[in-house]
């Protein structure tokens, strides 16, 4: 019979995300929590992405948000909530830090565009920021500021996979860019959710990406000057994430933003090799 550690762990691995490098390196106690607070957020992000039915995925929600009132009432049912309750009160992790990334996945079922910036940012806040909040605090965060930088590199990680994923959302009717960034750049977002190479690429939609590759840079560089030098030992895995994903970012760049046909990837091998190095380096 499996385990809930058992599946929460298939589930980690199974999703082939760059989080799971960084937690190679964590102890087993971290690990283990961190696991299953990927795996819930796996799980609840898998009901958009995979359920087509708006009403099933809305009902599929609903039943998350009662499993995490009654997980926290010390009645969870799922392997992912019987994973996690044990962890949840020495690291920190709250139910309404499980609400809110649910809220972040309701929105993607309730809309499909963002008007500007500070709307896209209120949705990153859920789906990334507390993300990161919860994982500082399971890395060992000794100071308020971790917060801060935590929200910081998450709002980072998220706009590098808006920029990677222009493509594979807009095939499923999103596009997180903000409408007031497209008019801008004279962008339309029907050059956008076009299927075929290469009529969405043009000087307009690369001087777009450009724009948003360097605003996730600046996302990157206020992040790690917000980390306290105190807490850096400890949050390597997400030093760890930060140097994956801008890895990824740059190859992203160096291909000229090709990322309405194609989904730009690193291999396992150079992941592992990035989280290497900054286990050795420290930053």
């Amino acid at each position: 019979m499996t385990t809930p550690e058992h599946y929460v762990q298939e589930k980690a691995a199974a999703s082939g995300s760059s989080f799971y490098y960084a937690f190679l390196f964590l102890p087993p106690e971290r690990r283990a929590a961190i696991t299953a607070f990927y795996a819930f957020c796996r799980e609840v992000d898998d009901v958009v992405d995979e359920v087509h039915d708006p009403g099933v995925a809305a009902t599929k929600l609903a039943w998350w948000r009662q499993e995490v009132a009654s997980s926290f009432g010390g009645r969870p049912t799922h392997p992912v909530t019987r994973a996690l309750l044990p962890c949840t009160e020495r690291f920190s992790i709250t139910a309404q830090h499980l609400l809110s990334v649910i809220e972040g996945c309701q929105m993607d079922l309730e809309q499909t565009r963002y008007l500007d910036y500070p709307s896209l940012q209120r949705y990153c806040h859920l789906v990334a920021g507390i993300v990161g909040e919860v994982a500082a605090n399971i890395f060992g965060r000794t100071q308020p500021a971790t917060l801060a930088y935590a929200h910081q590199l998450g709002l980072a990680l998220q706009l590098t996979n808006i920029i990677r994923d222009v493509g594979d959302d807009a095939r499923r009717g999103r596009i997180y860019l903000p409408i007031s960034e497209l008019q801008r750049f004279d962008v339309k977002a029907h050059e956008l959710l076009k299927r075929d190479a290469p009529w969405g690429y043009s000087e307009r939609f690369s001087a777009l990406m450009r724009f948003q590759a360097e605003r996730a840079h600046r996302c990157y560089d206020d992040a790690l000057a917000l980390l306290p030098e105190v807490d850096r030992a400890a949050q390597k895995p997400g030093l760890m994430m930060a140097n994956i994903y801008r890895t990824l970012l740059r190859e992203i760049e160096a291909d000229d933003f090709r990322v309405l046909h194609q989904r730009t990837s690193l291999t396992p091998v150079r992941k592992l090799w990035i989280a290497l190095r900054t286990n050795w380096r420290g930053r």
